[in-house]
């Protein structure tokens, strides 16, 4: 069995309707625009998963990928770009979700079609969106926090952190909603929350050394919103000299992370192996070159939309959820300074 189905076996099966088998479809351009470089992902996962789906489902179309780097500008660029080069279909992660409506609408006048990805674009309805679901990212790796603060003894009105993702990111205000909601129907304070530009870790740890200072031995958690907000969340409380550092949620399953929750640093994170999202993108893509129209679960901000349901992942189930169920080798994670945890946790011998 590849990666790929092992990826795809972890999660969910793609509708019938998105294998799209036609032996019609024509050599095409296919653009794969992602927002920025603070999450490793994007270049670690989904452009190889999308990249490497796309060929096994047409080897003649060419696939152009570009980071944005955090830059709407330079995202509306290489939006340009693309269309000048032909591209038929453009996947698109936006920097700005707000200022993407402009590109779905200069698209649709070249009848390019868009796909976005991982960040909706509220204002105007791409031709389809694909994503995991981000409400209930924010709620699961929230409620995990909650749980395990309860379970630990902390007592009702105890104090955590919120530190959400970008203000500029549709999917960040998404989890927000979920965080939200986890925490609001908790017996937890929210002590401060704080939107971080760009998602960009430094930020994170700017903001969290701040309420260091200000709320001390109160905070008793935190929910960050995904694994780089997080990282500088770990990284101000070291910085402070705080030990034990509080629980810290996270999301994405970035290696960093993983090492981080077996070494005991960081509490969660969300099992979403991107390339589920980008294997996804790259049918609809597909479908779209054959001229035909992909099937949708779901409706999200008048697009229609294949979501996929995440898992949380912590010390518990970290061997069965990710290197039993083939998203990440041992040897990719369990590095020499983690060797020990690996060897505690059964992860390797």
């Amino acid at each position: 069995m590849t990666r790929r189905t092992r990826a795809l076996a972890v999660t969910t099966a793609l509708s019938a309707g998105l294998l799209a088998g036609s032996a019609t479809a024509q050599q095409a351009t296919v653009g794969f625009l992602m927002p920025d470089q603070a999450s490793t992902r994007y270049e670690e996962r989904d452009y190889p998963g999308f990249r490497d789906a796309m060929a096994e489902l047409c080897a003649d179309c060419e696939v152009v990928y570009q980071n944005a780097n955090a830059d709407a500008q330079l995202q509306q660029q290489q939006f340009n770009s693309l269309i000048a080069q032909g591209a038929s279909v453009i996947v698109l992660d936006p920097v700005d979700s707000s200022a993407a409506a402009s590109l779905v609408n200069q698209a649709r006048a070249q009848d390019v079609k868009v796909i976005a990805y991982d960040r909706p674009i509220p204002d105007v309805p791409a031709d389809f969106y694909v994503s995991f679901d981000n409400v209930g990212i924010g709620r699961a790796i929230a409620q995990s926090l909650v749980d395990h603060l309860q379970a630990k003894g902390v007592p009702e009105g105890a104090g955590v952190l919120q530190v959400n993702g970008s203000p500029t990111d549709a999917a960040a205000g998404l989890i927000r909603d979920g965080i939200d909601e986890a925490l609001d129907g908790s017996v937890y304070e929210t002590l401060a929350e704080f939107d971080t530009p760009n998602w960009a870790p430094p930020e994170a740890q700017k903001w969290v050394a701040g309420q260091i200072q200000r709320f001390g031995e109160d905070i008793e958690g935190v929910v960050a919103a995904n694994d780089g907000t997080a990282g500088g969340t770990i990284a101000a409380f070291s910085a402070a000299g705080v030990e034990p550092i509080p629980p810290v949620t996270g999301n994405d399953a970035t290696i960093a992370a993983l090492q981080r929750i077996i070494a005991g640093t960081q509490y969660n994170t969300i099992s979403k192996p991107s390339e589920i999202v980008a294997e996804a993108a790259a049918d609809v893509a597909y479908t779209f070159i054959n001229g035909e129209t992909p099937e949708a679960e779901t409706t999200l901000y008048e697009t229609p939309s294949q979501l996929f349901v995440p898992e949380v992942v912590t010390r518990e189930n970290i061997k069965e959820v990710i290197f039993d169920g083939g998203i990440n080798a041992a040897d990719e994670v369990c590095t020499e300074e983690f060797v020990a945890g690996c060897r505690e946790l059964g992860i390797v011998e």
